[in-house]
């Protein structure tokens, strides 16, 4: 409104000059006698100045057309760094320039909180090919990476000025925070260990669901996955997902696979034992209890943050996961509630030979797996409580 109103005050104030040069002559002369107004020769001299500073705008433009042309010509000659992103796209960028530099001149999101300064680490990237014409990182670029942990062939993107080719990839989202640039222990940026995975599942829930209201479902999932949740934290683990009804979890992410194990199976014992619980609970909501199936298998297996933005998180992947999930599916035909593999129960340093054992054909898998099946877990002998001192 504020431009529209000036207009309209505008045209108010002409309308009232005609009207009073209208009625008097002499006001006109007066109001130029004490405004100053100037006199021909003045005027003419406003023009020239108006019309020399369209020239002198005329040709400030054209030399900025020329110096563009120009610097275009000087990096043909200097030649071009091409960088490569995660998604294949490639950025050209003239030498000397940093690889923050080419991702914000060519609109790619780039993290870095502290604007370019080299200090925050959100900016950080891994260098996959190239870097042997890599400049070395300066004493302040090694100390911000020292602070943070960061591994192999890792460079800060504000700092980092490729002199050849080379291919980058953000280990930061976009949209990472201050707390994202201190140091985090170094399996989040990926590492092969040996640990221990525990997958759950609730046999015929989708029979049980059927016909239970959304809210009813919802409210009893909750109620599971916080009992079930608790359980594998109390033992030391981790929950890394849940799927439907099923629940995955690690166990060793920082101790020895002995310890994972163990901790595994006392969190196997302590979930079939909250079940119980939880079917006394609920027993005027559900038509029959709970049952439950619980695999457990300890392999190596690739350990890092993955994922994109909000799903982003700490997980495991590997044969010993795909193993693990088998485990769990082989408690149905077995009809019990654990099954441990034998290289999880040797590792647990446990004598289970007074389970059965199995030679089980695994989908995947060409030699066949050892385990023992565990008709109810929570009298699983020899496994300690959760929470307990192992």
């Amino acid at each position: 409104m504020v431009p529209t109103l000036a207009l309209l005050g505008f045209y108010e104030g002409g309308q009232a000059v005609r009207v009073w040069a209208a009625h008097d002559p002499s006001w006109v002369a007066w109001v130029k006698a004490g405004t100053h107004a100037p006199d021909p020769a003045q005027k003419a001299a406003l023009f020239q100045i108006r019309d020399d500073l369209w020239l002198l705008m005329a040709g400030l433009l054209g030399l900025t057309l020329v110096a563009r042309r120009l610097r275009w010509g000087l990096r043909a000659w200097r030649g071009v760094v091409v960088i490569t992103y995660p998604n294949g796209r490639q950025v050209k960028a003239p030498p000397g320039a940093t690889v923050l530099d080419a991702s914000r001149s060519a609109d790619i999101p780039h993290a870095s909180i502290c604007g370019g300064q080299g200090r925050c680490s959100t900016c950080r990237i891994r260098v996959s090919e190239g870097d042997s014409q890599t400049p070395p990182p300066s004493p302040d670029e090694v100390e911000v990476l020292h602070r943070v942990g960061a591994g192999a062939n890792v460079r800060l993107a504000c700092q980092f000025r490729p002199l050849g080719p080379v291919s980058v990839m953000p280990l930061l989202p976009a949209n990472a925070e201050a707390k994202d640039g201190f140091a985090r222990p170094a399996i989040f940026q990926g590492a092969e260990r040996e640990i221990a995975i525990l997958f759950a599942d609730i046999r015929g829930f989708t029979k049980l669901s059927e016909h239970k209201l959304p809210y009813d479902i919802v409210f009893m999932l909750n109620r599971y996955f916080a009992e079930m949740g608790a359980a594998v934290e109390e033992a030391g683990g981790r929950v890394d997902k849940f799927m439907g009804d099923g629940v995955m979890a690690l166990f060793g992410l920082e101790g020895t696979a002995q310890d994972a194990c163990l901790q595994a199976l006392a969190a196997a014992k302590d979930m079939v034992r909250r079940l119980e619980g939880l079917n006394q609970a609920l027993a005027h909501d559900l038509p029959e209890p709970l049952r439950i199936g619980i695999g457990v298998h300890c392999g190596p297996a690739i350990v890092g943050e993955m994922g994109y933005g909000a799903t982003l998180g700490l997980t495991a992947i590997g044969d010993a996961v795909n193993t693990a999930s088998r485990l769990e599916a082989m408690c149905k035909p077995y009809q019990c509630q654990l099954v441990v593999s034998r290289h999880a129960a040797e590792r647990s340093g446990l004598d289970l030979s007074m389970y059965p054992k199995h030679s089980l054909e695994i989908r995947g898998r060409v030699d066949a797996l050892a385990a023992y099946t565990v008709a109810r877990a929570d009298e699983f002998f020899g496994v300690p409580h959760a929470g307990s001192a192992l």
